[in-house]
């Protein structure tokens, strides 16, 4: 049984240095553009191509993360950089926006992608979606259980699973908190981590309702190896080199049977210790913060493991093969595995003294240094009474070593079929939207289903609400079936939809290509929530590709981008309800006070109430202010239809959001006119 491929997060130079001498098989970082760390220092162009070269003399890949969305004004340039990178030689590309795949497949046909954990894939349905596009592997979301990631494993595709690093309180992309607090957002790489800002249930103001402790897997290698996960990967491209050297050399100790020192682990970084509740299913006591005894330990320990990546790791054996005869240039060559390199010097002298022997070029040829080389073996053909000064033998034992690890660092670079491919959006005029446009509303209980159906084109309802009496009362054509946001039992959802199905009801909502893939086996029509995140019109061409009927366009998204989309993929946008800021697998009221006194909310530092639903499997997260562009539905174009979300409103609540009435509190006018941060 093969190890697992040891995947470390790079930042910066320094930590890519550390993760590399510390034996790291992989290699994971950002550029300047489409990271989803941005606040990490990243790479430029040219820092990036001497990445790719250290990764491949080292032996190892280098994993290039383009995981953000993308705009459709940043497309020429992303599809350009994907060609520069691709000639640079990357081993694979970590995505999350599907329009982005798209464009890096056609820009470069035989690339190698990988789905982000951005992507919230998390079901066998979701992943074998991915294969079908084409992927190679999957970062899987990083709340899943090992009996679930076994079953991923057991998949034509290679999964990636984080097994030590901070944990988002939220399932990776499908978080808004950041973007629609401050313009930040997690989708496009600036996350401001609000999340560690404090939060409480019950107006603790010490209390981070929403912080989980870091995730370490780092004691059950074993079963990770067991189960058939293909790379175990760090988090922390925001992390100093201490701490990447350290999470490498207890990992690789891990594999050596040995027990990792997770107290080091602990001092260089954590949040209260560790937690793999997801991974054992046992999800009590995941919570933590920063504490000040975490921050003392680091500064203690950070200068004694900076001694594991001081110095160059001998990766490769070097045999080297001699030859001095007289009267003909002294020739050295290098040789490791398929790959050799000779390098000529000066005729040798006669010996005055001592001529040069075996033993002597022995002792100049094993001087290895800081070289990824460990010596071999050694043979030379050596004529009597020569003599080579040991300066001009250790010279071409520095020339040989050079022009072999320039070798190695090509016979390691992939080769790509780079295309002259360039990415055009289609310039048909989009049609003109306004306040006759067809409304969809998303229930939350049968009183609202009913109250909306006479107003709304389509009513939107949690699969587990969905009765045959209820399909009496509403017409079965105008239901849309939601399914959950995640997915933990899925047999059994498949089964619920497939039942529900034969009741005769027709569509279904995907929140991920999880639940699209579910959808389109059981021959459901496919309608795509704004958690899809479909930012660009890439994107949304490709859903219309996989067999969607329309979709909602991104919350993060602007007027004017969605005015100026182009795509045949009709789009809808949210114009009224609290958007939910988070999906979590943790109830934070749960955690803080328990569920007997459940507030429904939690408060945060400038007293604002956000609202917490519960669900069997996962929670939500709601805004606090409640988005209203009811009034200005004629400044939306390019919009085939509207959504309205509901949380707690009774019928006539239902019947006011509908008609567009104002409603009583705070009201935001969301991301639609401020947007978030930018790519580039």
């Amino acid at each position: 049984m093969k190890f697992p491929e040891i995947l470390a997060p790079a930042g910066s130079t320094e930590a890519l240095t550390a993760a590399l001498r510390t034996g790291a098989d992989a290699v994971y970082l950002g550029g300047k553009s489409y990271s989803a760390r941005n606040n990490a220092s990243n790479f430029t162009d040219e820092e990036l191509s001497e990445a790719v070269r250290l990764c491949h003399i080292h032996g190892a890949k280098l994993y290039l993360a383009v995981n953000t969305l993308i705009s459709d004004n940043e497309i020429g340039h992303f599809c350009d950089f994907i060609k520069k990178t691709a000639e640079y030689g990357v081993d694979g590309y970590i995505v999350q926006d599907i329009g982005a795949a798209d464009i890096i497949r056609s820009a470069v046909p035989d690339a190698v992608l990988h789905g982000s954990t951005q992507l919230s894939v998390h079901t066998v349905s979701g992943v074998r979606q991915l294969k079908e596009m084409g992927f190679s592997r999957v970062v899987p979301a990083r709340e899943l259980s090992a009996d679930t990631l076994e079953r991923i494993c057991r998949e034509d595709i290679e999964t990636e699973v984080f097994v030590h690093g901070a944990l988002c309180m939220s399932v990776s992309g499908q978080c808004y908190m950041s973007a629609v607090i401050g313009s930040r957002s997690a989708n496009r790489g600036c996350c401001g981590q609000a999340c560690r800002l404090p939060f409480s249930a019950n107006g603790n103001k010490n209390s981070a309702a929403l912080s989980l402790k870091d995730l370490s897997l780092l004691e059950h290698t074993d079963k990770l190896r067991e189960i058939g996960v293909d790379s175990l990967k760090i988090e922390g491209r925001m992390k100093r080199p201490e701490y990447i050297a350290s999470a490498v050399s207890e990992l690789k100790k891990a594999f050596d049977g040995k027990s990792p020192d997770m107290k080091t682990l602990r001092g260089i970084f954590s949040r209260s210790g560790f937690t793999d509740g997801y991974f054992t299913a046992k999800r009590q006591n995941m919570f933590g913060v920063r504490e000040k005894e975490d921050v003392i330990a680091a500064k203690e320990i950070i200068p004694t493991l900076h001694e594991l990546y001081r110095s160059e790791r001998a990766v490769y054996s070097v045999d080297f093969h001699g030859i001095i005869k007289a009267g003909q240039p002294v020739s050295i060559t290098a040789v490791c595995g398929e790959l050799s390199a000779e390098v000529t010097g000066d005729i040798p002298d006669i010996a005055q003294k001592s001529p040069t022997s075996t033993e002597t070029l022995e002792k100049q040829l094993s001087k290895l240094g800081d070289t990824v080389f460990t010596l071999g073996s050694i043979t030379a053909d050596i004529d009597d009474g020569l003599f080579v000064p040991a300066g001009k033998l250790n010279e071409l034992r520095r020339l040989s070593i050079e022009k072999l690890t320039e070798k190695l660092a090509e016979y390691n670079k992939p080769k790509y079929t780079i295309t002259d491919y360039i990415p055009e959006v289609p310039q048909s005029i989009p049609p003109h939207s306004g306040k006759n446009t067809p409304v969809r509303v998303f229930c939350r209980t049968a009183e609202q289903a009913i109250a909306a159906a006479e107003l709304s084109e389509y009513v939107v309802i949690p699969e587990n609400i969905i009765t045959e009496r209820l399909t009496e009362i509403i017409p079965k054509d105008k239901i849309i079936i939601s399914p959950p946001r995640f997915t933990v039992n899925e047999e059994k959802t498949i089964s619920r939809l497939a039942e529900l199905k034969n009741l005769g009801l027709s569509r279904i909502l995907c929140h991920t290509l999880d639940t699209a893939a579910m959808g389109k086996a059981l021959g459901f029509t496919l309608h795509g929530s704004f958690t899809m995140n479909v930012f660009n019109s890439f994107s949304a061409e490709y859903l219309h590709k996989l067999g969607f009927e329309d979709c909602i366009i991104s919350p993060e998204m602007t007027l004017d981008q969605l005015e100026n989309m182009r795509t045949s993929l009709p789009l809808g946008a949210v114009i009224y309800g609290r958007l939910p800021l988070m999906l979590t697998r943790n109830c934070p009221i749960k955690n803080e006070i328990g569920c007997k006194n459940c507030t429904g909310s939690l408060i945060d530092r400038t007293s604002r109430s956000l609202p917490v639903v519960c669900s069997a499997d996962y929670v939500e997260i709601l805004n606090s202010d409640m988005l209203c562009m009811s009034d200005r539905a004629d400044k939306f174009r390019n919009t085939a239809f509207f959504a309205v979300l509901l949380h707690n409103e009774d019928k006539n609540g239902t019947i006011a959001a509908i008609s567009g009435e104002k409603p009583a509190g705070s009201v935001t006018r969301g991301l639609y006119y401020r947007g978030v941060c930018e790519n580039i």
